[in-house]
């Protein structure tokens, strides 16, 4: 398999996305950390050629049900904080992945409650960044690959949400899912969810 240190940066990612869609192929693009305006004009670039794009943050199935638990579980806990842990050679902090499940969450709650108390860092950064009231927190070792738990609070009670990916196969069946399905749409596609 492809070492982690491998992985095409955006900008390359979207030339080489470019000049696929111009020879009238359907790309289908793992690589997170396109800009908003990138994916814009994928998208209107695969309209044009009545072709469809497909960008996943993740391929993992397993992964796409965590977050889809993760949001449905933000309906009734007001209090959540995620982590993620990858692998050292992975750039970009916090994952695509964190990024998305945060994005289902707050489509299911607006706001997420703050901690009890404010608190101080006596460490700049000990609590993580913060992304719509929910803490990230992005952790990178050597060892690991790809992992992400989101733990929601509640009164007396503590849910954790969590997704394990060992090995790189279990990338395959959502690449294949993917290539399948991105052969019937038109434009865009951001997310694997929603070919399921």
């Amino acid at each position: 398999g492809r070492s982690p240190a491998a992985s095409a940066a955006p900008d390359t990612v979207y030339g080489v996305a470019e000049a696929a869609l111009a020879a009238g192929v359907r790309p289908v693009i793992g690589t997170t950390g396109l800009t908003a305006d990138q994916l814009a004009a994928l998208g209107a670039q695969a309209k044009a050629r009545d072709l469809g794009v497909l960008v996943a943050p993740n391929f993992a199935l397993g992964a796409l049900l965590m977050m889809r638990f993760a949001a449905e579980a933000a309906r009734y806990f007001a209090h959540a904080e995620l982590v993620e842990l990858h692998h050292d050679r992975k750039r970009d902090a916090p994952s695509g992945t964190a990024l998305r499940t945060v994005e289902a969450m707050q489509a299911e709650r607006s706001a997420f409650a703050p901690p009890a108390v404010a608190g101080e860092e006596t460490l700049p950064g000990a609590r993580g960044g913060e992304a719509a009231g929910i803490r990230v927190h992005s952790i990178r070792l050597p060892g690991l690959l790809a992992h992400q738990e989101v733990l929601l609070g509640g009164e007396g009670q503590l849910l954790t949400i969590r997704h394990d990916a060992f090995s790189r196969a279990c990338y395959m069946p959502g690449v294949l899912l993917g290539i399948r399905r991105i052969l019937d749409r038109t434009g865009l596609v951001h997310g694997l969810e929603h070919l399921l």
